[in-house]
């Protein structure tokens, strides 16, 4: 049985929770925010399993727990996952932001050394769309390009990071090295319908993580969607959010052609990455099988067998489908 801390109940981890306590072999549920209505709250929605504790980051770990998944604004993950390391408790981080990203990939030495697995990027993009470019690119004797775009938020703290990662300078993936590139305009792309198209624009964001899994592919890149205009994005308790959706297109070679593979996905932002942290989570603490258990910081397509870790998200509700017909270059 597992002991699992779930720390930020914004959107996102207000959704990993209730995945987290519904999970059969999470036995305890431990619940940290800073806002004490908001824990409280969750706490009692949540039933008598799961307990409201007194924890914030840079505070020593519990002792009694098995795996931790946070859902923090940009940049304060770090503080809890190098206690986790410290304390050998692995994480599953929902953190997007590219900065923030990267400060966590540094860990990856103190990870190693101290045998703990850390999940980074565990949403809908970064997170399931690595996870299905993972699964697309197995159909290819050669990949050419991996594009994901994205669109929706899982919070105010969302909006925020997507704002901000829109105007600063661009680090995109270009024939095995990086390209630094002033933020173009939007590009129009259509995702699964209801979305249908959106515009949408070049980001820095999780591309490392695509780099780790898919080094040798000549092109990677992430495109976001525009985010809400300020004061339009409202949290309130029990409120899922808003619809987004993800677009994954590989290029590749097969049987001596040239072909593409475009994955897409529709779900309520907070919904999709908050399934996702939990399952991510679960696989670390050992409540679901397999096991996850590769020391080191990662993405999740650099950790995860596409084909298990996208059916139990199926079973929880967040599926994902292929586009039909002919792609267009």
């Amino acid at each position: 049985m597992t002991t699992a801390l779930v720390v930020g109940l914004g959107a996102v981890g207000t959704r990993a929770a209730r995945q987290l306590i519904d999970t059969p072999a999470v036995d305890r549920l431990l619940l940290a925010d800073r806002d004490d209505t908001q824990l409280a709250e969750v706490a009692e929605a949540l039933g008598p399993d799961a307990t409201a504790i007194d924890f914030a980051p840079g505070d020593p770990i519990p002792s009694d727990v098995d795996v931790i998944a946070t859902a923090l604004p940009g940049g304060v993950d770090h503080t809890v996952v190098s206690a986790a390391i410290a304390a050998g408790v692995p994480v599953a981080s929902s953190d997007d932001e590219h900065d923030a990203i990267e400060q966590l990939r540094a860990l990856s030495p103190n990870a190693r050394g101290a045998d703990v697995t850390i999940a980074v990027g565990c949403g809908l993009a970064p997170g399931l769309a690595d996870v299905l470019a993972s699964h697309a690119a197995t159909m290819f004797e050669k990949v050419d390009e991996i594009r994901v775009a994205r669109t929706g938020w899982g919070g105010p703290a969302c909006v925020d990071t997507v704002r901000h990662e829109r105007r600063v300078l661009v680090h995109t993936w270009h024939d095995g090295s990086w390209r630094e590139e002033h933020p173009h305009g939007d590009n129009l792309v259509w995702f699964p319908e209801p979305i249908g198209g959106r515009d949408c624009r070049t980001v820095t964001g999780s591309t490392a993580l695509l780099v780790d899994a898919f080094g040798a592919v000549p092109r990677l890149s992430l495109q976001v969607g525009e985010p809400p205009k300020r004061g339009r994005f409202r949290r309130r308790f029990g409120d899922e959010g808003e619809w987004g959706a993800a677009r994954v297109d590989v290029w590749g070679r097969r049987d001596g052609t040239l072909d593409c593979v475009v994955y897409g996905v529709v779900e309520r932002t907070a919904v999709a990455a908050g399934t996702v942290l939990a399952v991510t989570a679960a696989r670390l603490g050992g409540a679901l099988e397999p096991r996850l258990n590769q020391p080191g910081v990662h993405g999740l397509a650099s950790l995860v067998t596409p084909v298990p870790f996208l059916a139990e998200l199926a079973q929880r509700g967040v599926r994902a489908a292929s586009f039909e017909g002919v792609a267009v270059a």
